[in-house]
């Protein structure tokens, strides 16, 4: 049955990725259309065998299998730690790359009509952007075994050798696909912390987790396809662990603004305290409190509201040292606690955080104001650890007390108890 011209093009222009941003409709059809004519252009290359293309069934099967097996375990949101690559890994290394190429197109595709359905564009782009990542770590391996012949799995130095040629490659493809992905995910959303989601300790290894048991298969069925068997259960159990980290670290978290929420922010604050008692180290907990939040809400409703409570928490978030902990108390409300800091260090603490977000514009271009941008200030209350406060409570209490101060000094101010001297700000 053939589609009427007018009726076709009336259903591609319905397409979601239209509707992105130009420079990302370019950046995504680019990818998708370069990993399509990669796949054409090693398909015509290949040298077909039976053998291969069972090999490639086998993982293919054995990938969907623990796709349906992991189904229904619940899922955080955000970005997802998937391990489909310990099964498209070894089709990289150990068969021609049209093949790798085209095991993404079969995985996203059951993702998409097994698991969490999302807009078409994206698992498109996803598996062009693993497929790409996948044959540039075939192409190199494969280079490799044809300058090297001796390069595969066998004992003692030959082994060893296989084995760092195949982890470069693994390394490469790590490499590109987050690349590739993170340009999207950056040009969608210019806040997004590349570090945050890269490079911090949990994500680089749960890599290496991905990584090395895609090796030890790619090894093993380098040797005999039945020891793919064992690894079915092993890949399960090691997907459904990522996933439960990621939950226990998302249920931490504050989903509006991505800071530790009210309960996570107590338990580690009260350990930090805790800590500072006993060493006799200084410390100072500040409550920091959005000035007209509910005007803002009112004015431009809920959403906007959102959106500048996420802004605001990401300005203060930037401000503050590394070892500072900010959590969302409730509300348009923040607590920070600064360990290892004087009472007159703290305020300056304050007062930079303050400035700070009165200078920057949280959003611009809001409907009804043009381009004018949106800004918001706030009052901070700060208390520091003294003989009279002996627990989080009695700290938090004082500096509720020194924002109230705050509010009524007229706002977008820093005060510090009254108990305390303050000195002057440099």
């Amino acid at each position: 049955m053939r589609c009427a011209p007018g009726r076709c093009r009336s259903w591609a222009s319905g397409w979601s990725v239209w509707r992105l941003p130009r420079g990302l409709r370019c950046y995504v059809v680019a990818v998708i259309l370069t990993a399509a004519g990669a796949a054409i252009t090693a398909a015509s290359l290949t040298r077909w065998h039976a053998r291969d293309a069972l090999l490639f069934a086998i993982l293919v099967c054995f990938g969907a299998a623990a796709v349906e097996l992991t189904r229904r375990t619940a899922e955080p949101a955000g970005l997802i730690k998937e391990v489909h690559g310990i099964w498209q890994l070894p089709i990289a290394l150990l068969l021609p790359p049209v093949y790798c190429l085209a095991a993404p197109v079969v995985t996203f595709s059951l993702l998409q009509l097994r698991t969490r359905q999302t807009v078409a564009h994206r698992r498109v782009f996803s598996a062009a952007a693993n497929g790409l990542s996948l044959g540039a770590a075939s192409v190199a391996f494969h280079l490799l075994r044809s300058r090297l012949p001796w390069l595969w799995p066998g004992a003692g130095t030959q082994a060893l050798m296989w084995l760092l040629a195949a982890a470069g490659c693994a390394l490469l493809w790590s490499l590109i696909n987050k690349t590739l992905v993170m340009t999207a995910v950056k040009t969608a959303d210019r806040t997004v912390s590349v570090r945050e989601q890269l490079l911090a300790r949990e994500p680089l290894l749960n890599d290496l987790c991905e990584i090395c048991a895609a090796l030890l298969l790619a090894g093993a069925a380098g040797v005999s396809w039945a020891l793919i068997l064992p690894a079915l259960p092993l890949v399960i159990v090691l997907q459904r662990s990522l996933r439960h980290a990621q939950l226990l670290s998302q249920a931490r978290l504050d989903a509006k603004t991505g800071l530790l929420n009210a309960a996570a922010w107590r338990t580690e604050a009260a350990v930090q305290l805790a800590h500072a008692q006993r060493t006799g180290a200084p410390l100072a907990v500040a409550i920091a409190d959005l000035d007209r939040f509910k005007a803002v809400n009112d004015t431009y409703g809920h959403l906007v509201g959102d959106a500048v409570l996420a802004a605001a928490a990401d300005t203060l978030r930037r401000g503050l040292r590394p070892y500072d902990l900010i959590g969302r108390f409730g509300g348009e409300e923040f607590t920070i606690l600064l360990p290892h800091t004087e009472p007159a260090e703290a305020v300056q603490v304050a007062e930079r955080l303050r400035h700070n977000l009165a200078a920057v514009p949280v959003l611009s271009g809001l409907a009804g104001q043009g381009d004018h941008p949106l800004r918001v200030t706030v009052s901070i209350g700060v208390a520091a650890l003294q003989p009279g406060r002996r627990d989080l409570t009695d700290l938090l209490a004082a500096a509720d007390a020194a924002l109230y101060e705050a509010k009524n000094a007229g706002r977008n101010s820093v005060r510090l108890t009254s108990d305390e001297p303050r000195a002057p700000i440099a």
